[in-house]
């Protein structure tokens, strides 16, 4: 390696800062969702989103540097990048846990949900053209 690869090297190793970065923001997440963090989970989701954009703004950075070309074969290199995809796959796999753990929320919510409206009257409970669960009110009765 020479010295004329600085500035490559600098952006490399800002974006392995930046995937570690956001790999530490997805586990807060994860706990956010768990522990049902509502102010926290914002705060992480603004925090990632602004992450992302500076990660994709180095990514741009790397590509318009003229002395990638004349490395992308060198050894130093491939070993960078491929620890940066690995990063990037720890990241990825973060992102599908926390979906996970997202959707199964969704889901005892809204058997929740059910709960609540069966207990609510089962005279009155009927399905949308959707098939989801709902209340039908007819109404204060009958007065003669």
């Amino acid at each position: 390696m020479n010295s004329s690869y600085e500035p490559i090297i600098t952006v490399l190793t800002k974006q392995a800062a930046q995937l570690d970065a956001l790999l530490l923001l997805l586990k807060n997440e994860l706990t956010a969702l768990a522990e049902r963090q509502v102010e926290t989970l914002e705060q992480v989701i603004a925090e990632k989103t602004a992450l992302l954009t500076q990660i994709s703004a180095t990514d741009a950075e790397l590509a318009t540097l003229p002395e990638l070309a004349a490395i992308k074969t060198e050894a130093w290199f491939l070993e960078q990048r491929s620890l940066l995809e690995q990063k990037l796959a720890n990241c990825k796999a973060q992102t599908a846990v926390n979906q996970q753990a997202l959707e199964q929320s969704q889901l005892i919510l809204q058997r929740f949900k059910n709960e609540l409206l069966g207990a609510k009257g089962k005279s009155g409970l009927t399905y949308t053209s959707k098939g989801q669960p709902a209340v039908e009110n007819k109404g204060p009765g009958i007065k003669a």
